[in-house]
């Protein structure tokens, strides 16, 4: 086996801003691993949240390196050491993803089939909006035409989120999705907000306060007048006994399992427990987003809008036409 990364920047069409950080661009990674005549490639984004930099993306890749490389193609044997491994989930979903689709191209199977999953025909999307002031919203949602999205996600910081989501819903959105990223600290006035809520067309509240906010996540789910998603709180092994009891369903991200057999598994409990299943994504290329819209036969909802904001995409993976997603014809 050979490994290499390749660090690519991606030039954002506008400035994200979310309750905890903001940025004009974002420094991803493709990772290729070529297994004799046959390679895999897949898409690394680290996300600051999890401590992840692109310099701890480099100096991890380049710890395992040699070590990696050693590796008989043994496809259980790779999955376990990178599973094992202390490296950054973001790096280690793009590991074990460029391996599997090299060993999937090398042994002629098709990836959904090893998977053992449906392949999706298409996949509607949501349309997440930054925060930006109320003033705002009208002429963004029109410069790229939102109309076309059946489902709006909000990123709001406090409860003068409901006026943003008033004015989204007057634009046309015929349902929107709350994301917090966090934001809230007071378990009783974030009850409030969701009883603020409960009449308009909101499918759900995302993970509004910190993750090592447990017991009020707890008293939340049993007030709270909306379905409360887990983002943050679930990572590559989230205890699904604490996690059922704060909240109704979870976002599961690749790039927070670390593999596609490890997001498939945390989408599996959680509808085992008959939670909300949603795929999310960070800002990544359509490379990365193709790995996210692969297991969506797997979720009641999808956020794969994270190609749509970048600049200067190259791989054209995917493509969205109306608000779905569907494979590079």
């Amino acid at each position: 086996m050979e490994w290499s990364i390749e660090k690519i920047r991606l030039n954002l069409k506008y400035t994200w801003k979310i309750s905890r950080n903001s940025s004009a661009y974002k420094e991803n990674f493709i990772v290729t691993c070529r297994l004799g005549g046959h390679a895999g490639q897949a898409e690394i984004a680290p996300n600051i949240r999890y401590n992840e930099t692109p310099e701890n993306i480099e100096s991890s890749f380049e710890s395992i390196k040699n070590e990696l490389q050693s590796l008989n193609n043994d496809y259980a044997a790779v999955l376990k050491f990178l599973h094992e491994t202390n490296i950054p989930n973001a790096l280690k979903f793009g590991l074990s993803a460029a391996y599997t689709h090299a060993y999937c191209t090398s042994q002629n199977i098709d990836l959904h089939s090893h998977l053992g999953i449906s392949k999706p025909q298409q996949a509607a999307s949501c349309y997440t909006l930054p925060i930006m002031d109320l003033g705002e919203i009208a002429t963004f949602y029109k410069t790229h035409q939102l109309h076309r999205f059946k489902q709006i996600k909000i990123k709001v910081n406090d409860a003068s989120g409901i006026d943003l989501v008033k004015d989204v819903i007057a634009l046309g959105a015929p349902t929107i999705m709350i994301d917090a990223n966090e934001a809230w600290k007071d378990v009783e006035e974030l009850i409030k907000f969701t009883e603020s809520m409960q009449k308009l067309p909101v499918l759900f509240v995302e993970q509004p306060m910190p993750a090592s906010f447990i017991s009020e996540y707890k008293h939340l789910k049993k007030h709270s007048k909306l379905p409360i998603m887990a983002d943050e709180s679930v990572l590559s092994e989230p205890n699904f006994d604490e996690i059922e009891q704060q909240f109704h369903g979870v976002n599961m991200k690749l790039m927070k399992a670390g593999s596609y057999q490890n997001g498939i598994r945390i989408l599996q409990e959680a509808k085992r427990r008959n939670m909300i299943c949603m795929i999310g994504c960070m800002i990544e290329t359509t490379m990365g987003i193709k790995s996210a819209w692969d297991l969506c036969s797997l979720a009641d909802y999808a956020d794969l809008d994270g190609c749509l904001i970048v600049d200067n995409e190259p791989y054209h993976a995917v493509y969205e036409k109306d608000g779905y997603f569907f494979e590079k014809e």
